[in-house]
């Protein structure tokens, strides 16, 4: 099921993408499922049964036509958000840029780490401030929602708690993740003004997911086009590290729960500070205007355009936000950078 979430008349529900694109309110059709995202996954073993019955054969009067509605992030608030670094592509290419060796822990574990959660959006605009908007960039990315408690996963376990999988824009401050990156901590600020969920939430059986030995594996195109020219072409199963080890590393010594969503990093090609530095554009960078699409093979097209807000603390030092970073490519003493 493609599942969404979606505002009507002022009130947050929930529903799936039928075929022809209708939608169905699943609170119109059926009172048990009047719940936000979060109670369906957690409850999906008593909902998700009512769900896909009501979708082989919904309701005449619970299908709405999706141009009456404003779709929201599949998941507005989900328990917790952290990001991945799967893709070699990206992180080679992007050190290399900066005159750094790729890094061998690479190839040992893969890595998460927090990004802000409560700075959700979806598809349409994203609000940002004068100091994001200096190098502001995308990153093409797949994420995925946890539907299962987990400690000390199997990657078996791991596999069977991904609830389903989504389209996810890491928006990236590059100026100000820069910058704060060089005290050797972050990202923060770089990256925690927005991160853009959706269309909606694919659940696992529309997918064309291999097994192996290392956990199941996504086959999906990627690609981001700006204003209409396209920047970016990956493809899902070009990780190098799966969503079960990410999530086995993960739980190891927590406890995880359903609702958590994991994003894959940045697919190769996958953002402009990969694609500056590999001067297949030029110093280009998000501005107020530009329309960013991101599309995923079968999880769909993340549509969203960049929105100037003007600062309210016009005598906030620059220093206190985000100074001057003369070389956006230079190793910190540390030697990252960011990515």
């Amino acid at each position: 099921m493609k599942l969404v979430t979606f505002l009507q008349a002022g009130n947050e529900k929930i529903g799936a993408v039928m075929p022809g694109g209708r939608l169905l309110d699943f609170a119109a059709a059926e009172p048990r499922l009047a719940v936000d995202m979060l109670a369906l996954i957690r409850r999906q073993d008593e909902l998700m049964p009512l769900a896909r019955a009501l979708a082989t054969a919904p309701p005449t009067a619970a299908l709405i036509d999706p141009a009456t509605i404003q779709l929201l992030a599949p998941l507005p608030r989900p328990v917790s958000m952290r990001d991945g670094y799967a893709f070699r592509q990206h992180v080679a290419t992007a050190r290399r840029n900066r005159g750094l060796e790729m890094i061998p822990e690479f190839d040992l574990f893969p890595v998460t780490y927090f990004t802000n959660h409560l700075a959700v959006t979806g598809p349409g605009e994203v609000r940002v401030q004068d100091h994001h908007l200096v190098r502001l960039d995308f990153e093409l990315e797949v994420a995925i929602v946890t539907g299962r408690p987990l400690k000390n996963a199997t990657l078996a376990e791991a596999d069977d708690a991904i609830f389903g999988y989504m389209v996810m824009n890491d928006w990236s401050a590059r100026m100000l993740q820069m910058e704060e990156m060089k005290l050797s901590l972050g990202p923060c600020k770089g990256k925690d003004f927005a991160t853009s969920l959706g269309p909606w939430l694919v659940t696992k059986d529309e997918l064309k997911l291999e097994q192996s030995g290392h956990g199941e594996v996504l086959h999906a195109a990627m690609t981001c086009t700006v204003n209409g020219h396209r920047l970016s072409d990956g493809n899902a199963d070009s990780m190098n590290w799966t969503f079960a080890q990410i999530l086995q590393r993960t739980s190891y010594g927590i406890q995880m729960h359903p609702g958590e969503v994991i994003g894959s990093g940045t697919v190769g090609t996958g953002c402009l500070l990969e694609l500056n530095g590999s001067k297949i554009t030029d110093n280009l960078w998000l501005k107020a205007g530009d329309e960013v699409v991101l599309e995923i093979e079968g999880l769909g097209r993340l549509v969203n355009t960049i929105t100037h807000v003007p600062e309210r603390l016009v005598d906030m030092p620059a220093s206190l936000v985000g100074g001057i970073l003369p070389d956006l490519y230079a190793g910190t003493p540390s030697g990252e950078a960011g990515d």
